[in-house]
């Protein structure tokens, strides 16, 4: 994925916002620890895939976490300056990567 480059301003994450998505982050670290001892030690693959499917939803979940507060700062300061058709269809285009 390139390189976004904008030139609104970003609205600093609040400490809490910061440990909330690291913590979420740490977790999903360590469910693909997990998913690596499971290689090693041969576990049967329905029980890996069930993990990488809840992986992929923790992560999901962190995305439209951040995607939300993009929304709710940088999205709605771009629309009130004058700049929200570019805001939106930057955020379009990362969501329809995202999606697939």
């Amino acid at each position: 994925m390139g390189d976004y480059l904008h030139e609104h301003p970003a609205t600093p994450r609040t400490y809490e916002e910061k440990q909330a998505v690291s913590n979420r982050l740490k977790r999903i670290e360590g469910q693909v620890r997990g998913i690596q001892k499971m290689i090693e030690q041969d576990r049967y693959c329905i029980d890996i895939l069930v993990q990488i499917n809840a992986i992929n939803a923790a992560l999901k979940k962190v995305g439209f976490s951040v995607a939300e507060r993009h929304m709710k700062h940088c999205v709605s300061n771009a629309v009130q300056t004058g700049e929200g058709n570019e805001a939106i269809d930057e955020l379009m285009q990362v969501m329809k990567q995202f999606s697939k």
